[in-house]
């Protein structure tokens, strides 16, 4: 793992919200930027891979662990900032309740994207490897992201901070009197 970078000339940039119901959004990635790998995504580098995958294959997990889903992406599109995306935390996840309170006090709030490189080129002069096109695995909200401008600004809650998961709710009886009144106002 890396410690995490911070230098007084990289001012912070929130790129993600976070919403009452559990949504977030944001940049999960930038054009240009260099990240704290060396890495610099490239306008189109995600085109290819949203084109075969869509966006329901393509998980949103805590710290790229495989093991933590936590919700699931509703919309991922480049624009010319980055790749910005859009999703919801899934309240029946324990994780996920977990992470929206660490999200509302800004104790995680990063965006970071797990790929595999198709096609890049490093600048010579620079030693900038500047990724063309990569096949995009997952998008994780993260506690330390290699691109510093990858963050999130805020959250929507649901009613309470996320209701309680159907199955905990207390059930709905119906009433024992409905069904003989029905009968009674048929028969009349």
């Amino acid at each position: 793992m890396l410690a995490p970078h911070s230098s007084i000339d990289t001012p912070f940039h929130p790129r993600a919200a976070i919403f009452p119901d559990g949504s977030v959004e944001g940049y999960a990635s930038l054009f240009g930027d260099i990240d704290q790998a060396r890495d610099m995504v490239m306008p189109g580098a995600f085109a290819r891979t949203l084109a075969l995958r869509g966006v329901r294959r393509i998980p949103m997990l805590f710290q790229h662990d495989p093991a933590e889903p936590i919700g699931i992406w509703q919309d991922i599109a480049e624009d010319w900032r980055g790749l910005r995306v859009r999703g919801r935390l899934i309240p029946d996840v324990v994780r996920a309740r977990e992470l929206l309170a660490l999200l509302r006090e800004g104790a995680a709030d990063g965006l970071s994207i797990g790929f595999k490189t198709v096609k890049a080129r490093v600048d010579p002069k620079t030693r900038v490897r500047k990724l063309i096109e990569i096949d995009l695995w997952e998008i994780s909200i993260v506690t330390f992201p290699l691109l510093p401008g990858a963050r999130v600004r805020a959250v929507k809650e649901a009613k309470p901070p996320f209701a309680p998961p159907a199955r905990a709710r207390k059930p709905v009886l119906p009433d024992p009197t409905a069904r003989r009144r029905v009968l009674y106002q048929r028969a009349v």
